[in-house]
């Protein structure tokens, strides 16, 4: 339904998103449809749920004109621990990693020199709904919370908030609404008329405002 809004993150990481690409946390493959546009030269997807690994595999089955992405159920542990990837993903996946800290010092690992770790998550305590406790989000973060996860010598290439303009929903939901799901015509709305007008506004803030965190981190 958020066509929009992958379509903005899309923008904002793409020159990141090269070579050897590991994607942890698919799910059913939102994200890899929206990013795996055929510019990397292999993309991995890590899946720990096996039934989410199973829609996944039929999801992109079903995809043609693109080289399948690999499939792999499990964690970090699955892959040897050398460089083998130029870029790791974690959108909207590591609020739901109870230990973010060593899941990012072993994803730093595995991550050839000049290669990037991208993070897309929720941001801002103040905004911990009971959407975010439904869906299994730990937390929320800001810039110095996830500032503090970078590994040590890593270049910080990019670190803003995206979408100002949904901030006023979310705070709705808190405030008002404390819906545990929005509808199908909130997500619609949101995504329609909300977002065209964040990507003007964010740009308008440098990034200063917004409900989503997203952080690129740069491997010396």
């Amino acid at each position: 339904l958020a066509k929009n809004w992958k379509t903005y993150v899309r923008t904002q990481i793409a020159e990141y998103i090269h070579g050897d690409v590991l994607e942890v946390g698919a799910g059913i493959g939102s994200t890899t449809v929206a990013l795996h546009d055929g510019s990397a030269r292999h993309w991995v997807c890590l899946e720990p749920d096996a039934n989410l690994a199973a829609r996944l595999l039929g999801r992109l089955s079903a995809c043609t004109g693109l080289p399948t992405p690999s499939i792999v159920v499990g964690s970090l542990n699955a892959f040897a621990d050398y460089p083998c990837f130029d870029c790791i993903l974690y959108i909207d996946v590591l609020e739901h990693i109870e230990d973010d800290y060593r899941q990012i010092e072993t994803a730093s690992r595995l991550v050839r020199p000049g290669g990037y770790i991208v993070i897309l998550s929720p941001a801002h305590r103040w905004l911990f709904s009971e959407f975010d406790k439904n869906i299994g989000h730990l937390r929320r973060y800001n810039k110095p919370k996830l500032s503090k996860l970078k590994p040590n010598g890593w270049i910080e290439q990019k670190l803003s908030y995206l979408d100002s303009i949904g901030i006023l929903l979310s705070l709705a939901n808190v405030v008002a609404l404390r819906q545990t799901m929005p509808t199908a015509a909130q997500i619609l709305t949101w995504d329609r008329l909300c977002i065209p007008f964040s990507r003007l506004v964010d740009r308008l803030l440098l990034g200063a405002l917004g409900k989503s965190i997203l952080a690129v981190w740069r491997k010396r």
